[in-house]
């Protein structure tokens, strides 16, 4: 994901519950966590049984 491209994120952690959060990503390079939001990608994200 670029470094300016926050429109996912931001509009996630507007909501205001418990529950994890993704933004599946098909970026093979763009991973982590940012403030909780977890970036995956999309072959992890199908393929882990952790989801």
């Amino acid at each position: 994901m670029p470094q300016e491209s926050d429109r996912e994120i931001v509009n996630l952690l507007e909501i205001r519950d418990h529950y994890p959060k993704y933004v599946v990503t098909l970026d093979e390079l763009a991973s982590g966590n940012i403030n909780g939001v977890k970036i995956v990608h999309m072959a992890d994200f199908l393929l882990s049984s952790d989801y």
